[in-house]
């Protein structure tokens, strides 16, 4: 038989890792877009919170912007009467995203070629409260409940086997390990993707130099729509793990918060750096709570640990772990 302290701290350890693989999630829109427009987007957050409302509202078949079309028109109309079904409703939200990622670049950023990068920055903010904003107007600001038919609860069989090991069952939410295999999944198409295509290629060399790859030859205009099309799926992703885990809310457009020490950590070009920076951050701050948090401090360490250790971290390689180093001629 295992100490029964043993036995926590590892059950405390594999949920740190799969929490990590849900700030990773959200990390990897952040990494997609810096690393092929050099823009950091404030509204990645966002981006999750619209995708996983808009899903909720296509399911439910609810009518956009019906709050206001009441009040206007003086109706009563809320929903079309339709349910529809969730992969369905998927690829809808996906078109969506596409969209929004074609008028992000349309409206937006095809006049801020060759800006300063703190310029495109601001852009994303107000970007981030407009979404927030058109997201409230079009599906209402009351928490949501989003089942796409992802198995949740206890895993029995890991119960079960850990329980006949140790003699202490861990607690494993099935809805982690699909979010541990959907991450490792995207990971990898994403890495194959920016290596091995002429789009990835053309991404890494609009990040570099906006001037030098429409010089070359390179359609900013479509790898900005396509990275942001990326983005959005990966926000859509996240959206429905997050969505599914706690509910549709407006809460969750502040998970970005959580995905910036991943970044520091893992470093803000790359995407596996993204994984590995998450699962840090999940790990560190649930062994802390656990160990030292709870039993010395009072608890609710898990607010204020992931930003501490990523300040630490960046006295020591301010690039993450995974990031590129800036070589400057002097």
């Amino acid at each position: 038989m295992m100490p029964e302290q043993l036995a926590f701290t590892i059950e405390v350890f594999m949920n740190g890792l799969m929490a990590g693989v849900l700030y990773a999630l959200v990390a990897l829109g952040f990494v997609l877009i810096y690393k092929a427009s050099g823009i950091f987007n404030y509204a990645q957050g966002v981006m999750a919170l619209f995708a996983a409302l808009t899903l909720v509202g296509i399911m439910d078949g609810q009518v956009p912007f019906s709050h206001l079309i009441n009040a206007i028109l003086g109706t009563e109309v809320h929903h079309f009467g339709w349910h529809v079904p969730a992969f369905l409703a998927i690829l809808l939200t996906m078109v969506v995203m596409i969209v929004l990622a074609y008028c992000v670049q349309r409206f937006v950023f095809r006049y801020l070629v060759g800006q300063e990068p703190i310029i495109l920055f601001m852009a994303t903010i107000g970007l981030a409260y407009f979404l927030e904003g058109v997201g409230d107007l079009m599906w209402g600001s009351e928490i949501k409940t989003l089942d796409v038919g992802l198995p949740q609860g206890i895993n029995v069989w890991i119960d079960e086997f850990t329980f006949e090991a140790t003699g202490y069952g861990f607690f494993i939410d099935n809805l982690d390990i699909v979010a541990s295999i959907v991450a490792a999944i995207l990971v990898i198409g994403l890495v194959m993707f920016a290596q091995y295509t002429k789009q990835g290629r053309a991404m890494r060399a609009v990040a570099d130099d906006h001037q030098a790859a429409l010089s070359v030859g390179v359609s900013l205009n479509f790898i900005w729509i396509l990275v942001w099309s990326l983005a959005g799926f990966v926000a859509l992703v996240a959206g429905i793990m997050w969505g599914a885990k706690s509910g549709v809310q407006f809460s969750l457009s502040l998970i970005a918060l959580k995905a910036l020490p991943v970044l520091m950590l893992g470093g803000f070009t790359s995407i596996p750096g993204a994984i590995v920076g998450g699962l840090i951050i999940g790990v560190g701050e649930k062994l802390f709570e656990f160990l030292i948090g709870a039993p010395f401090l009072g608890g609710a360490t898990e607010n204020w640990f992931a930003y501490m250790l990523a300040l630490v971290f960046l006295v020591f390689r301010p690039q993450g772990l995974f990031g590129e180093k800036i070589i400057e001629r002097v």
